[in-house]
């Protein structure tokens, strides 16, 4: 849908890609946890955590360069949007630890080079107080719900004390029906699409997440002769699903979501390993007020040059695309679906270490 090499917008089947980011590197993507899309374990195996299924996802890394030793010692960049705000950064550290073991054992250890996150949650907190600032002020398009809602969800208290101070499942889980109730449903209400609030959510968000086109990639995807052309196994029988219900069950349960992923950022940047941050700004579910905020505040090193830095204009083709902070090297919500060409730009500037 975003950055492969192959686009499904209707229901004819695959069509080329010229934005896409494999133009000038090698590209693979993981469904995970397990039990996403056509991932599945043999004994019935599943993961509710991040941190559980960062195990996996280094394990595959370290077989994958030991099986395609051409790529050895090659840059490694581990990318990842949305909920990848909290995968990647866990992951990566998994990736890092790794080496000392690979290393150990006469093996080569993975050239982790950086981590790319698009429109990621990555610190739940500034994020929720956020929603405030995309729907009820003109951070960027004028405010959306009315003077009631925002009044509402401005003097709601959501997740702090519950879920960052004492970190309590009951408590936490009250709090975030709470702010279900005075922060998330009255945007929902709007009809507005939540992944990018210049337009309407065109069809049922439960359905389609706003976007249509998953329709059409869910049908391609089911087809038998492609799931044997791509190697599903053919245990798994149930139709693809761009989300799945049972993963997101345990996840919840295990209150994944509330944990803090800042401090993994701020520690593989303290290991040389570059951070990418970059967020479309029509976003609203996981929006640049917040994103900008944790990016701000965050503890390491580097933190007086980059939050004292101002944002200067970044340009492509001459005309401006956005606007960037960096220090020490350091659209709406899917970025290259938006944006394809700045987002080629954007990505091909940073793998070669071009300044924005």
């Amino acid at each position: 849908m975003e950055l492969g090499p192959c686009r499904i917008l209707d229901g004819n089947g695959t069509k080329f890609h010229p934005e896409s980011w494999n133009s000038n590197v090698n590209v693979f993507f993981i469904d995970q946890p397990i039990g996403v899309g056509f991932s599945y374990a043999e004994y019935g195996e599943t993961v509710s955590t991040t941190e559980v299924a960062a195990v996996d996802i280094a394990a595959f890394v370290a077989i994958f360069f030991e099986n395609f030793s051409k790529f050895k010692g090659r840059p490694f960049h581990m990318a990842g949007e949305s909920y990848g705000g909290r995968y990647i950064p866990v992951f990566a550290a998994e990736v890092c630890d790794q080496n000392a073991v690979l290393i150990e054992k006469g093996l080569t250890p993975v050239n982790l080079t950086s981590v790319m996150i698009g429109n990621g949650i990555t610190d739940f907190y500034t994020m929720a107080a956020s929603y405030y600032d995309i729907a009820c002020t003109p951070a960027f398009v004028e405010p959306i719900l009315s003077i009631g809602a925002c009044m509402r969800m401005k003097q709601a208290l959501c997740l702090h004390i519950s879920c960052v101070d004492i970190f309590d499942a009951m408590s936490c889980d009250s709090a975030a029906l709470y702010c279900g109730t005075e922060i998330l449903l009255p945007f929902f209400y709007s009809g507005k699409n939540p992944y990018d609030v210049s337009r309407d959510c065109d069809s049922a968000i439960e359905d389609t997440l706003c976007y249509p086109v998953t329709k059409h990639i869910a049908a391609y995807l089911d087809r038998a002769s492609v799931r044997a052309q791509i190697g599903v196994d053919p245990s798994i029988t149930a139709n693809f699903s761009s989300c799945s219900s049972d993963v997101g069950t345990a996840v919840t349960l295990a209150m994944d979501e509330y944990r803090p992923t800042y401090h993994y950022v701020a520690a593989l940047l303290e290991r040389g390993v570059q951070a990418l941050i970059y967020v479309g700004k029509n976003d609203w579910i996981c929006d640049h007020v917040g994103n900008e905020a944790w990016t701000r505040e965050l503890e390491w090193s580097g933190h007086d040059a980059f939050a004292g830095t101002p944002l200067k204009e970044w340009t492509v083709d001459g005309k401006k695309a956005g606007e960037t902070r960096s220090a020490k090297g350091g659209a709406g919500h899917m970025v290259p679906y938006d944006k394809p060409k700045e987002s080629l730009e954007m990505v091909n500037r940073w793998l070669s270490g071009t300044p924005f």
